[in-house]
């Protein structure tokens, strides 16, 4: 299929230009040094801890996207965290943040005729200043409908287009607003780089039972142990490691909560896994509690995402009843317990903004964001939402449970299109769709208080100053 092309293309590019210089954008301070960053959490964050713990490595075609070979994160490429936190190159000048509004007609105009020729303009000095409308961008993208945007060239303007803005484009989601490098795994144990904090994530970690490896509360105490010994370390003179003032303002991130629900859904019935949610709930509380008593105060939390439009989740359960699944084909029951969980987590964060004083604590919407995804594939430029990119057995879902048929095992197939799926390998989001999923984030919509990230930079600088 070929992209229309409408009047000379000297007169279209001036005009992609003009409205350029008219978008949004944000010039954020850096912070004088980075900051310190401490997640806690499953699968979704993990950038390399069950690997590092236990020395279980999976092999190609992970991290095919990105890293190449494979770091232990579980999809073809970065992962969401990788997305906000990381120290990427930046060009933009530090000062004060200023946003201008532009005309809603020339950005109207520009989404339906420059779709994905936005990349060729995009440079160093620019690219962070045009992701904050990125959310914007794909929302009046499927207002506007598909019609005006079809033609030549390359059809995806969701997980290609958002990938190749990041990495030809020369900048990163999160540009200068963090700062930060690549979180290390608190157990990799060659070379970590701990200075800017520590990513506690395993994969299959749950919030109970409390004493199995490498639960919440196994976590929280790996946590408790690296920050009594690098004070200790710190106020002898070791200066490379994270002290005292440097936890205070802390940023602590949460995403956990997915496996307790997918392993309850298997072994109880939907009134028993609603009754064990609050249990989940505690868990969590009593992690934020331990890490606000030893002076941390800033929290960044993200729930759950829906589970029932997980290819494994549907696969498994092989419903046959279509009055189970909804009209975009999840398993509704597995999404209402997401969502029951979502509403407590959310509660519990309402509470404890009033019970810790001097915190600040921003609740994430992630299961909105990934929901509205998969609802409207289309409309970012992805194909088959319910279907993993790498498993077995083709449409509608590629996933087969037995491991060997995996994309973990040795007989998987795997689709070289990676950047027009969601989904990578049945449970796990693509690079293509973490990247859409993170200018979500980014864009402060779906967060409580609705807080960018650079706040927490700020606090920083306030405290260095």
């Amino acid at each position: 299929m070929h992209r229309k092309q409408e009047g000379s293309s000297l007169g279209f590019l001036a005009l992609q230009a003009s409205i350029i210089m008219c978008l949004p954008f944000v010039v954020c301070r850096k912070s004088t040094g980075p900051v310190v960053i401490f997640n806690f959490g499953d699968s979704n964050s993990d950038t390399g801890g069950l690997t590092a713990g236990l020395g279980l490595e999976a092999g190609y075609p992970y991290g095919r996207a990105f890293f190449n070979p494979p770091t232990g994160r579980a999809s073809d490429g970065r992962l969401v965290i990788d997305f906000l936190f990381n120290r990427l190159p930046s060009t933009a000048k530090s000062g004060r943040r200023r946003e201008a509004t532009p005309p809603l007609h020339h950005l109207r105009i520009l989404i339906a005729k420059a779709g994905h020729q936005l990349k060729p303009m995009l440079s160093p000095s620019n690219c962070c200043h045009l992701l904050p409308l990125l959310d914007w961008y794909f929302i009046e993208t499927r207002n506007l409908g598909s019609g005006d945007l079809e033609g030549e060239g390359d059809g995806n303007l969701g997980g290609r287009a958002m990938v190749e803005l990041q990495r030809d484009g020369g900048c990163g989601l999160m540009c200068e607003y963090l700062n930060t490098h690549y979180l290390s795994p608190y157990l990799d144990s060659l070379q970590p780089n701990f200075p800017n904090g520590v990513n506690y994530a395993i994969c299959g970690a749950t919030t109970l039972p409390r004493y199995v490896p490498f639960n919440l509360n196994i976590q929280i105490l790996q946590y408790k142990h690296f920050h009594n010994r690098s004070v200790e370390l710190h106020s002898k003179g070791f200066k490379n490691l994270v002290g005292q003032e440097d936890y205070k303002n802390a940023l602590y991130t949460f995403d956990i909560g997915q496996n307790d629900l997918s392993g309850s859904f298997g072994a109880l019935s939907y009134a028993q896994v609603i009754d064990k949610i609050p249990s989940f709930i505690s868990e969590i509380r009593d992690a934020m509690w331990d890490i606000y008593l030893l002076g941390g105060k800033n929290f960044w939390v993200h729930n759950t995402g829906p589970l029932g439009c997980l290819p494994r989740e549907i696969a498994i359960r092989n419903i046959m009843n279509a009055s189970e699944y909804d009209e975009y084909g999840c398993i509704e029951a597995l999404n209402e317990g997401a969502k029951t969980f979502n509403n407590q987590l959310n509660a519990l964060c309402q509470q404890l903004r009033s019970q810790m004083k001097n915190s600040t604590i921003v609740y994430v919407d992630i299961y909105s964001i990934k929901y509205d995804l998969i609802a409207n594939a289309t409309s970012y430029g992805f194909k088959n939402p319910l279907m993993a990119c790498c498993g077995y057995g083709g449409a509608p879902y590629n996933y087969n449970p037995e491991f060997k048929l995996t994309c973990l095992g040795s007989d998987y197939t795997v689709s070289e299109e990676g950047t027009s799926y969601i989904n990578w390998d049945g449970t796990h989001y693509t690079e293509a769709a973490n990247a859409i999923i993170a200018s979500k984030i980014l864009s402060t919509h779906y967060s409580t208080p609705p807080l960018q990230l650079d706040f927490f930079c700020n606090l920083a600088n306030i405290s260095a100053g």
